[in-house]
């Protein structure tokens, strides 16, 4: 008899009286709970499943070996850095002095912890060319609202609202959400034939109702934005700012600034970029750059120093107030100083250029089999798009579940819109050319299938533990919910 450990649910291997656990009667002054707590208010059963020390271990540990994460396996992910993280950072997160700090601490007795926070600021403003950060930010979302808000602000204090941001066809999703969050008309710009914003379109909806352009460089093909200059003197031109989502921010590192590109406000992805683990939904931090003209707007509370130590100043008169509790996700901040630190200068610059290296080494490579609709010199991704495969019923979505029966996670599909069938891959600088290498030859085997036996790649994964599911159905009704009584009484 042979069991599979990490399988089913952990209810499904309960047996009645099964204990991990030997402990005393709660006892309190000579009580048990039934004589000071009233008979409505305690539960019979805590519904739990009941299951032996050994099995706890085997079942979660089973579990374990089943995910998929950055290090075991290849991300590919394009428009989301899913770089490795260092695990040097994690064991300094680790270290007491900033484990068991609580922001509810006496300022004299983080000074240290405080000092590392404006000390990251300032290195945030020197890496992307900016006058001030704020690091409260929860995510690149949020960060992309804060610096919205701080746009809406700056206006409101010259006392003449403007109404619309412009997005281009290529933007990230979060940006026109973010904008619209914030009160805006969305005014949507077509890329020009090279796959970059088109200054013609841009110059037909540019008016005085326009506060900013919302662009990130390069952008989500992957292209360096080479008219940003230009686009930067039409845009203050006509009084507007310049927002940069700094999603795409990796391949830049220590090659080029977008304070010097002319960009008013930047977001940052510190668990993108600065490779702190990110995924599931967090954590995640979304520090936000400004230029002198925004600096008074930024989130309370400021750490200036004042009587001789540092400290949270709430005192700023024109400040949007506070946009987070406390004072940001400051773990992930600590891991990015880490990584920041530990590179340097030369460091953050070899950085980006062997992302740009390992992306149009696997751009080539990969152009032999697929087509790449903007097939030329790119930064840190590119797209792919499959569209040539769907006389015989293959599509994006084949091509990635076909990836994960050879061990890699799919790369971004059906993003960006404006390629059909596309497939955005990001090998980062991180990863070897023996990777490398084995996803493309991975990649040309899946694209000779879908020739030779498009039936197959339909069917993908089969050698996976969960088979190709219903992923309408799972968005739309999700099943997460185990009824104990149900199954106690089968």
């Amino acid at each position: 008899m042979t069991t599979k450990e990490g399988t089913g649910l952990i209810f499904e291997k309960s047996v009645k009286g099964r204990k991990a656990f030997s402990l005393p009667a709660p006892v309190i002054k000579g009580k048990k709970p039934a004589d000071y707590i009233p008979a409505g208010l305690l539960r019979s059963s805590l519904e739990f499943p009941e299951i032996s020390e050994l099995d706890i271990v085997r079942h979660y540990t089973g579990l374990a070996s089943k995910n998929f994460s950055v290090d075991g396996n290849f991300y590919p992910l394009g428009s989301c850095t899913m770089k490795y993280n260092p695990k040097i950072n994690e064991q300094i997160c680790s270290y007491g002095g900033f484990r068991d700090v609580h922001p509810l601490f006496p300022r004299e007795k983080v000074q240290g912890y405080m000092s590392l926070l404006k000390k990251m600021e300032g290195l945030l403003s020197a890496i992307t060319g900016m006058d001030g950060f704020c690091l409260h930010p929860a995510a690149g979302a949020h960060g992309e609202l804060l610096g919205l808000m701080l746009i809406r602000a700056f206006y409101d204090k010259r006392g003449g609202r403007r109404r619309k941001i412009i997005v281009p066809d290529s933007s990230h999703g979060t940006n026109p959400s973010s904008a619209a969050m914030a009160g805006y008309d969305i005014v949507s710009i077509k890329s020009d034939r090279d796959g970059r914003v088109d200054t013609g379109e841009l110059s037909k909806v540019l008016d005085d109702e326009v506060a900013a352009l919302m662009m990130t460089n390069p952008n989500t093909l992957g292209l360096f934005e080479d008219k940003i200059l230009e686009i930067a003197e039409m845009v203050h031109k006509k009084g507007a700012l310049l927002y940069y989502d700094g999603a795409n921010l990796n391949p830049l590192l220590g090659l080029c600034r977008p304070g010097d590109m002319g960009f008013d406000v930047v977001h940052l992805n510190l668990h993108k970029t600065f490779s702190t683990p990110h995924g599931g939904g967090g954590p995640g931090s979304g520090p936000v750059g400004v230029k002198e003209k925004l600096k008074p707007f930024l989130p309370v509370p400021v750490i200036r120093e004042q009587g001789g130590i540092l400290d949270f100043d709430f005192n700023c008169p024109d400040s949007i107030g506070m946009i987070k509790a406390f004072w940001g996700n400051t773990g992930v901040i600590l891991k990015a100083f880490a990584y920041i630190m530990a590179l340097g200068d030369d460091g953050l610059k070899k950085t980006g250029e062997i992302s740009v290296l390992n992306a149009n080494y696997l751009r080539k490579k990969l152009g032999q089999f697929y087509d790449i609709p903007f097939n030329r010199t790119c930064m840190h991704e590119f797209v792919i798009s499959v569209k040539e495969l769907a006389s015989k019923g293959i599509h994006a979505i084949d091509i990635a579940k076909a990836l994960i029966d050879t061990g890699i996670h799919p790369p971004t599909v059906y993003f960006p819109l404006i390629v059909e069938e596309a497939i955005m891959v990001e090998p980062t600088e991180t990863e070897s050319k023996t990777t490398i290498d084995s996803f493309a030859d991975n990649m040309a085997g899946i694209y000779k299938k879908a020739e030779t036996d498009p039936e197959l790649l339909k069917n993908a994964p089969v050698n996976a533990s969960v088979k190709r599911l219903d992923e309408l159905k799972a968005a739309k009704f999700p099943d997460v919910k185990w009824d104990f009584k149900k199954r106690n009484s089968q």
